[in-house]
């Protein structure tokens, strides 16, 4: 098997089961906490919007600092700024200031910026007939968090005396846990000088597919997603089956993966990323179909795989795109216009939910998903291969 065979990806592997351990705890309880000490309710969702500014603000520097130093250093120095955003959120939390909960959002978004490269770490480890697969067991490190994070989330939030304030204790433990993992990471590719504008990249049909694709489903995924538990909660369902559809929707996001990776090296990118968009779809209709918790949790669990389907895809699409020089400005344009839908998505969501409801949330990916399936048959109409 390629995690048994390669050291390095199975580190990856489980820096990103450290990672969405993490990411877990924020999706379950942040907007809850969000909204319990905001002082309106359409700003419960302000602080999951600044982890995903966070985020947007580190991408692109974190891509050109580790094309100029290896992935080594700028792997770990996400991990430390996710040690520091969740001590920062538990203080928030502990002192119920909502301007500091806010605060400690940020670095958790430079944690996750950094996490959203262990795929792109994952190709530089194997050859060319394999890029779907390491890109694909490396997404599947989320399996892990999305068996045992659940239990451990509902456990810390009453593991200190202040509600919640453990949880975000946790999410630093965790955070620690990677970077120490990560240290002991070889690097793959020697770092090279980065070249190459991002007007020339968009100007490839394949580059600009594979950024349609992964942003809009990574978009969507993040949009409803955050909306989930406020939208259970305003049902009147309780945490406790919140967090059991959010552990479908992560099983969602990470199981296809041991299938997706061989169906992309297999039939190529575009065919699987039309199922994921058709299974996106899937998601958006059944929420629309009623508001019992087997509604929200078929449609958590195919908005998951849907997103699971065209991550894999793109990322692989874009890889077969630019030549190595052009890796960290590739990567980076990647992440940014994944990072920038998702900062949209996110703060959306909250003003969606609270505003609107629940039904206008799923009614907005429809003409989303027009325009990734759009992308994709344009792209079918070029002679590049992929």
């Amino acid at each position: 098997m390629l995690l048994a065979r390669n050291p390095a990806l199975l580190i990856l592997f489980l820096a990103q089961a450290l990672y969405w351990s993490c990411s877990l705890i924020g999706i379950t309880l942040t907007a809850l906490i969000g909204m319990q000490l905001s002082p309106y309710n359409s700003l419960a969702t302000l602080p999951l919007a600044l982890l995903v500014l966070g985020n947007l603000l580190a991408t692109h520097p974190l891509s050109l600092f580790m094309q100029r130093h290896g992935r080594r250093p700028g792997l770990s120095l996400g991990a430390a700024a996710g040690i520091a955003g969740g001590l920062i959120s538990a203080l928030g939390v502990w002192l119920g200031d909502f301007l500091l909960f806010c605060l400690g959002a940020l670095p958790i978004g430079v944690y996750q910026a950094s996490a959203m490269y262990y795929r792109f770490a994952a190709l530089e480890t194997v050859d060319d007939a394999h890029k779907g697969r390491a890109t694909a067991w490396v997404i599947a490190g989320g399996i892990c968090a999305a068996l045992i994070a659940p239990s451990l989330t509902l456990w810390a939030r009453h593991a200190l005396s202040t509600p919640f304030v453990g949880a975000y204790v946790l999410l630093a433990v965790l955070a620690l846990l990677g970077l120490l993992l990560l240290s002991a990471l070889r690097e793959g590719a020697i770092p090279v000088a980065p070249r190459g504008d991002w007007r020339s990249l968009l100007a490839r049909p394949a580059i600009r597919c594979a950024l349609a694709v992964t942003a809009i489903g990574h978009g969507l995924m993040i949009l409803v997603m955050n909306a989930t538990p406020l939208a259970m909660s305003f049902c009147g369902l309780p945490l406790e089956s919140a967090a059991q559809v959010i552990q479908w929707h992560m099983l969602g996001m990470f199981l296809p993966a041991l299938i997706a990776g061989p169906l992309v090296d297999r039939l190529g990118s575009k065919p699987v990323a039309m199922l994921g968009i058709g299974l996106l779809g899937c998601s958006a209709l059944v929420g629309l179909s009623g508001q019992a918790q087997v509604y929200f949790l078929i449609s958590s669990l195919l908005l998951g795989i849907g997103w699971n389907l065209m991550l894999v895809a793109g990322t692989t699409l874009l890889a077969g795109a630019h030549e190595p020089a052009e890796r960290g400005k590739a990567q980076g344009l990647m992440e940014l216009a994944n990072g920038s839908v998702a900062a949209c998505a996110a703060f959306a969501s909250g003003a969606l939910i609270t505003g609107l409801g629940w039904f206008q949330v799923n009614l907005a990916m429809l003409p989303l998903l027009v325009i990734a399936l759009v992308a994709l048959l344009a792209r079918a109409r070029t002679p590049l291969a992929n």
